[in-house]
């Protein structure tokens, strides 16, 4: 406060005006020191995570609590507020290997999608796209189950072509992202063939990462041990993108696991939690979220990056 040399003032009205001041610095600082604790409801702001839990047979677990969840920032344990099944509708991109490695899988691969498909009848949008030779829309997102497995009857593997896996995860991405989907799913079916897209895997984890779509993976054949740079960086895609999205990860030694492999795929998309719990309004956003439950012997996926959501 200034007093004004152009009037007269007396004690009174100058020890007030001290009094004011000294009110004035209380204030300021303050709300610096209450902002590195907050407590206060208005303080706190909230973060929906989408959740798995499985047995050790791979089958969901439901009926789940706020209890039986514990979610962590950066080791910071967070308060669960809320927890319900999932139910928002899915966006979900079905990227589908149809090289010349797929060759002996052609039967397994109809009937798993078509299982896949029957169990997601209503419940999201999928769109199909082959990667092989090239990434090519099979067909276009709709929830319509007839239309899709009437393209999924003309699959058929492309002869001398190799997978471009990378390229249309990258498609997908942008896709998803340019549709806004509330709830964007990745599905990739790939063989342990030969990969040829030329993109750098981090330009593929942050096109994933924009999109907030969970990448799944169900890779057919025996691991390659192949060390050129385009399969060193599908390795990467792939361990990366389903550990930081939350999303499965299954290696089918044979191609009759196929179809068994798409049905828990899609029961755990079924079956999926919105974990809602509270966070400071002004901390710094955390590098790391973990989500762990207290029971025993089953298994929990969940995004573990921010910011990604």
């Amino acid at each position: 406060m200034t007093l004004l040399e152009t009037q007269t003032y007396t004690p009174k009205m100058i020890q007030a005006a001290r009094a004011l001041s000294a009110i004035a610095v209380f204030c300021w600082v303050v709300p610096g020191a209450d902002a590195q604790t907050p407590s206060r409801a208005s303080d706190v702001r909230s973060r929906d995570i989408y959740v798995s839990v499985l047995d050790n047979k791979g089958v969901p677990v439901t009926g789940l609590t706020p209890a039986d969840f514990v979610v962590k920032e950066d080791n910071a344990v967070r308060e669960v507020l809320e927890v319900k099944p999932a139910d928002a509708e899915m966006e979900i991109a079905v990227l589908i290997d149809d090289s010349t490695a797929a060759t002996d899988a052609t039967s397994y691969l109809r009937d798993g999608l078509a299982a896949f498909l029957e169990r997601m009848r209503g419940r999201a949008e999928i769109g199909l796209i082959t990667v092989g030779d090239r990434p090519t829309v099979l067909a276009p997102y709709t929830k319509d189950t007839e239309v899709l497995n009437k393209q999924v009857r003309r699959l058929f593997p492309r002869t001398n072509s190799g997978a471009y896996l990378l390229d249309a995860i990258v498609d997908a991405s942008k896709a998803l992202a340019k549709r806004e989907a509330k709830r964007p799913v990745i599905l990739a079916i790939t063989f342990e063939g030969v990969e040829h897209s030329n993109v750098h895997h981090d330009t593929v984890l942050k096109e994933l990462a924009k999109s907030g779509a969970t990448l799944h993976v169900i890779a057919i054949g025996t691991p390659s041990s192949s060390l050129d740079d385009e399969m060193r960086a599908r390795g990467l895609v792939l361990s990366e993108g389903t550990l930081r999205t939350g999303g499965r990860r299954d290696q089918v030694l044979a191609n009759s696991g196929i179809p068994d492999k798409l049905k828990q795929a899609a029961d755990e998309l079924l079956n999926q939690y919105v974990v809602t719990y509270g966070r400071p309004e002004k901390l710094i956003p955390p590098e790391k979220i973990t989500v762990t439950t207290t029971k025993s012997n089953v298994t929990v996926r969940a995004r573990t990056r921010v910011g990604e959501s």
